[in-house]
């Protein structure tokens, strides 16, 4: 095996497509500005590209009037302490609390009055939320992922989401990253094991097509 290519060592074990079900979600992750602010601690490039990327993405959604929820990460406790173990191993997500512009959403994809905002303090949005029982109570089997960090909050949501039972989708584009090593491995990892990693181009048509 040590002379297979990574495409080789994969076929017929992992990879498997999923495709896209009959009723979608489209989750915004976190798109807060401590990732799109140059200078900030979280600033991450590639987050930079992905806000701009999701607006046709989040547009689409909301005109053809798919299911939608954003999240964000808030610590309310002394010293982020409702940030657990997580906190002490990242400390910089201390800036994630009320008052801190770092932690408000990017304004282009910024939620709109009345649109659903699920506040988590750990990488998935599921851990420690109603998110699941709420979307499988709509009928939903499709999540769209868009938001940040690739490594990070989406992996973590998209591990949860298949193991709750969904068919998860990230689209490449709407993604993003500190680094494009991290990033091209957590998609690799995601769409060999977990989900199907797909274009925006893909997913546009999708969403158009199933609301015909």
């Amino acid at each position: 095996m040590s002379g297979q290519s990574l495409s080789d060592n994969y076929q017929g074990v992992w990879g498997q497509r999923i495709g896209f079900g009959a009723r979608p979600a489209l989750l915004m992750i976190d798109f807060m500005q401590g990732y799109t602010t140059p200078g900030a601690p979280l600033y991450a490039p590639g987050v930079v590209s992905a806000v701009e990327q999701s607006v046709a993405l989040l547009e689409t959604a909301r005109r053809l009037g798919i299911a939608l929820v954003h999240s964000n990460i808030r610590y309310q406790a002394a010293d982020c302490a409702d940030g657990g173990m997580w906190v002490r191993k990242a400390p910089v997500m201390k800036d994630m609390v009320d008052g801190n512009p770092l932690a408000e959403f990017c304004v282009p994809v910024s939620p709109l009055p009345g649109e659903q905002v699920v506040t988590k303090q750990y990488a998935s949005v599921f851990f420690g939320t109603s998110l699941a029982a709420q979307l499988h109570a709509q009928g939903i089997d499709t999540l769209i992922l868009a938001g940040c960090s690739t490594s990070g909050c989406i992996r973590a949501s998209a591990v949860d989401g298949v193991q709750h039972g969904f068919r998860t989708i990230v689209v490449r584009e709407c993604v993003g990253d500190r680094h494009q090593a991290p990033h091209e491995a957590n998609l690799f990892d995601i769409d060999s094991k977990y989900g199907d990693v797909v274009s925006l181009e893909e997913t546009l048509g999708y969403l158009q097509r199933i609301a015909r």
